[in-house]
């Protein structure tokens, strides 16, 4: 069985909860923050299920290690190629703030190296070699996590 991002999140998610609250260190943050963690938690929820509902509109392909359907470059995309990561991400900042200890911060760390250097490139590879060109000119155009490049630029 593959560990798909979702059930990652949720794994990191307890990890998270359970050492910020049984291994408090440099904690808890002020409330401002914790609030500021459960509008970003609101936010990135809202953020995976529009990306989510856009795929599932145009009948393409959401599980990460099946082969992908069509290229998806509007709505959020246009602003970054991972959406959904990104709403990953966004969760367990929230999470980390919310509960308010560095040791909270684990599962932040944890899914980003797993997006970043596992599940994305081998995402990227497989869009590549599905779409090509196609697929080069987004990645030229869209960073991974978020913002678009200046024309001509990195």
């Amino acid at each position: 069985m593959k560990l798909l991002p979702p059930r990652l999140v949720l794994l990191l998610v307890i990890v998270s909860v359970a050492l910020g609250l049984l291994v408090p260190v440099l904690g808890p943050l002020s409330s401002p923050f914790r609030v500021a963690g459960g509008i970003l938690v609101v936010a990135s929820v809202w953020l995976n299920v529009s990306s989510a509902q856009r795929f599932a509109r145009i009948g393409t392909n959401i599980v990460t290690f099946n082969d992908p359907g069509t290229l998806v470059t509007d709505g959020a995309f246009r602003f970054t190629r991972n959406p959904m990561y990104l709403g990953f991400l966004g969760i367990m900042t929230g999470v980390a703030l919310m509960v308010g200890t560095l040791t909270a911060w684990v599962g932040v760390v944890g899914f980003w190296l797993a997006g970043n250097h596992w599940y994305i490139p081998f995402e990227e590879g497989r869009m590549l070699a599905r779409f090509g060109d196609d697929y080069v000119a987004y990645h030229g155009e869209v960073r991974r996590w978020a913002g678009r490049r200046a024309v001509g630029g990195r």
